[in-house]
């Protein structure tokens, strides 16, 4: 399966143009939809405040090109999504050429590519090509020639942004965050290698209920994770312990993981541990490294305490945001070992037994019969009582068994003991 979705994504989803907003972000949940009919698809209306934030007016374009004055097309988004300026105006009109090359953008330092460029949250219009190309442009035409610049785009204040999700239920009502973005137009590492691991991993799991629900998500980058959260925050605070965010994760180079804030994290010591017993060496990078949705899963008042999980990590390697990350570098045997070093980081964490107190404050214990209803710190119990409600305080969802058992120096099995007669007395959830 996971080859079937690779060529799905080179051969169908790559040559679509997405963006934060619009048909071709629709348009890709669709076709995972087609995939998984259980993907539920959401739309948060255009103009939402959300946080900070403001969902955009709904983005679309249909076509764009430069006309020079023989109507030859020197520059044409047909041919390659990336010529375009993401979110760019609609424009018609007759410009110099000084005042179109104060519109086009390259890269001097990679001649060959075209940059990825965007502007979502100030109009503007512009180009994208090569350097090569651009010097070209520049050499052939004269000084007070003249250019015929359209662009057919809109801006849809009633549109809206869509994302999509899609829950596994496990055997415990704790779940695990997967998150990965789809909001680039043809790029294969840093936008469609986590879809492609995403929907490896959700073919995987659906066959078998796992130990813990897994919540799959599929969003646009910032602005779609933050959305998410502003529709969700509250159920994910109670259910969420942890969790990845999938991105730049289909080429063949060394694994990079991005810690969560505090780099403790159940999540980041699950990561830590799957890649020491693969005996895989990988990258380390803090929070203060941080560039994809775990800025926002890690927020304060969010603090998901989500870590990402990449091979060649965002902005450390050549092909990044340019016509070079393309599916030369993103490789089926890059996606099946990452789908491979993922499904065990996941399964390791759903394995960990992650109490969490159900009650705010300390519970009654005495009418439970965990408590001598009599006090005295003197009596033999007092100790054995004691290290229940030691066990309740460090049930808080940032530890598992094994660390509980550390840090109160019991042994794991008396730890056992104590987290089965704590969930028999229905006290804390697992």
């Amino acid at each position: 399966m996971i080859t079937q979705y690779y060529n799905l994504a080179k051969n169908i989803l790559f040559p679509i143009c997405r963006s934060i907003t619009g048909n071709g972000t629709k348009k890709t949940l669709k076709i995972i939809q087609m995939q998984f009919p259980k993907l539920s698809i959401k739309n948060i209306p255009s103009g939402t405040k959300v946080f900070d934030w403001r969902v955009p007016p709904e983005w679309n374009i249909y076509d764009a090109y430069v006309l020079d004055k023989n109507n030859n097309k020197i520059i044409d988004f047909g041919k390659n999504n990336l010529h375009i300026v993401g979110y760019s105006s609609p424009v018609n009109k007759l410009v110099s050429k000084k005042e179109l090359l104060r519109h086009i953008y390259s890269l001097p330092e990679q001649p060959k590519a075209i940059p990825y460029i965007t502007s979502y949250y100030k109009k503007l219009w512009g180009f994208c090509i090569s350097d090569e190309y651009k010097k070209l442009i520049i050499n052939k035409y004269h000084k007070g020639e003249k250019f015929r610049v359209v662009i057919k785009s809109n801006f849809n204040r009633k549109g809206s942004l869509t994302y999509g999700e899609l829950i596994i239920k496990g055997e415990s009502e704790q779940e695990l965050l997967i998150s990965t973005y789809i909001c680039h137009p043809s790029m294969a590492n840093n936008e469609l290698s986590g879809p492609i691991l995403s929907m490896s991993l959700i073919n995987h799991f659906q066959k078998k209920i796992p130990k813990k629900t897994l919540r799959f998500v599929f969003v646009p980058e910032t602005i779609g994770s933050i959305c998410y959260l502003h529709k969700n925050l509250e159920k994910l605070k109670k259910k969420i312990i942890g969790g990845y965010n999938l991105t730049c994760i289909g080429d063949e180079r060394a694994f990079s993981v991005t810690f969560s804030k505090y780099g403790n994290a159940l999540s980041d010591i699950s990561a830590v541990d799957a890649l020491n017993k693969l005996k895989i060496k990988f990258k380390r990078y803090s929070f203060l490294d941080r560039g994809s949705d775990e800025r926002q899963y890690n927020s304060p008042g969010i603090n998901l305490k989500i870590v990402s999980l990449s091979r060649s990590k965002h902005g450390y390697y050549p092909e990044y945001h340019t016509s070079l990350d393309n599916f030369n570098i993103v490789t089926i045997k890059g996606i099946k070992k990452s789908f491979n070093v993922v499904k065990k980081i996941i399964k390791n964490f759903s394995n960990r037994i992650v109490p969490v107190n159900k009650y705010l404050c300390e519970p009654q214990m005495s009418k439970r019969g965990l408590y001598p209803t009599l006090m005295n710190t003197k009596i033999k119990n007092y100790n054995k009582n004691k290290v229940l409600m030691d066990f309740l305080q460090y049930s808080d969802g940032n530890n598992d068994l094994q660390k509980i058992s550390e840090i109160l120096n019991i042994s794991i099995q008396q730890a056992k003991k104590i987290f089965f007669l704590l969930k028999k007395k229905k006290l804390i959830l697992s």
